[in-house]
């Protein structure tokens, strides 16, 4: 379902577009129909107030959860079920913020990623987006909406832009702090700034070295590192927003002195956060995590180097909380054959 349906069911009951405003804006907001000043059989026509249970109910069934898993870091991955049963990850993030999935599935295909193993099984919908995030907040505040869960949102961008718009008007989300994660469709730098709410922009870079990154997203749009970085900061410029790049840290891949060098000339003076992110472990992938010491050390130095690094310890680290591993054990699978680890050189 996407929220222009929402709208023409509306219009169909008879709202007018204060109605509809009204309604929307309770929903986004995990509020009962039944809130605020005026009440609804003094503001809404009979045939809408008769209407609503039947949309309520459906609304209800976009994203129900199907299991939670708490984490010790104050975060709890979400199982959370659609309304033709197939289910996709939310996790709800420390500091109220709540990161969504846009994808049951994704094509990218990215090799220490649990997500793209069955490839891309079916779009979500602009509702289905949001009720995540309505699901999300009746569970406890949200102020931060993270488009970073399970899919590559640029793949899905009518709906996950339709959401962001939502989210961002009726929704009381501020623009900066609805989060769009991408491995750089070029699509987004056209249609993120020409959208009425622009959100914050985060690029997952993962290498500076082109044929490495491109081993690493195998699908990904081949777009240079240092073109990625061009138009990112031109989005950061234009919305006043720094762009936040992704790094998955993988040991012996992508966390040696080379790399590090790689990222002080691309991001060195440039409108950026670098998140370093040490990686999920998943069961069945060769890829490791590195240590805690050296990834400390790499933030350090690319710190005393002139690039602002933030190093995140990924949420729900100790519940297997990599996208995509909750659904793999609920649906009893397991990575079948082991993909090899892409040397460093490559």
């Amino acid at each position: 379902m996407r929220v222009q349906d929402i709208r023409d069911r509306l219009r169909a009951g008879g709202a007018a577009p204060p109605h509809e405003q009204r309604v929307l804006r309770l929903w986004a907001q995990a509020l009962p129909q039944s809130s605020g000043k005026r009440r609804p059989e003094d503001f809404l026509p009979r045939q809408l107030r008769e209407a609503l249970p039947a949309l309520e109910a459906d609304l209800d069934r976009l994203a129900r959860l199907h299991s939670e898993h708490p984490g010790e870091d104050g975060s709890a991955r979400l199982l959370v079920q659609l309304a033709d049963g197939q289910t996709v990850e939310s996790v709800l993030l420390p500091r109220d913020g709540v990161c969504v999935s846009t994808q049951a599935g994704c094509a990218v295909g990215c090799v220490f990623c649990m997500t793209g193993r069955d490839g891309l099984l079916r779009q979500l919908g602009s509702a289905e987006i949001v009720g995540q995030v309505v699901l999300a907040r009746r569970q406890r505040p949200v102020k931060k909406v993270v488009f970073m869960g399970m899919g590559e949102p640029a793949h899905n961008l009518d709906n996950v832009l339709e959401a962001i718009e939502l989210l961002g008007t009726a929704g009381g989300i501020g623009h900066k702090n609805l989060v769009f994660s991408t491995v750089g469709d070029p699509r987004v730098f056209e249609r993120l700034p020409a959208g009425p709410v622009k959100p914050a922009l985060a690029l997952s870079l993962h290498s500076t070295k082109a044929d490495l990154r491109a081993s690493l997203m195998p699908r990904a749009p081949r777009i240079e590192p240092a073109e990625l970085v061009a138009l990112g900061e031109a989005y950061a410029r234009a919305t006043g927003y720094p762009i936040q790049y992704q790094w998955t840290l993988l040991e012996g891949i992508n966390d040696g002195d080379d790399e590090i060098d790689g990222i002080v000339r691309l991001l060195q003076g440039k409108y950026a956060i670098m998140n370093m992110i040490p990686y999920n472990t998943v069961d069945g992938l060769a890829f490791k995590r590195p240590s805690w010491a050296r990834a400390a050390e790499i933030a350090r130095s690319l710190h005393r180097r002139g690039v602002l690094t933030k190093l995140r310890q990924s949420a729900g680290q100790d519940v297997d909380g990599g996208c995509g591993q909750l659904r793999a054990r609920e649906l009893g699978t397991r990575v079948r054959i082991p993909v090899r680890a892409v040397p460093a050189g490559a």
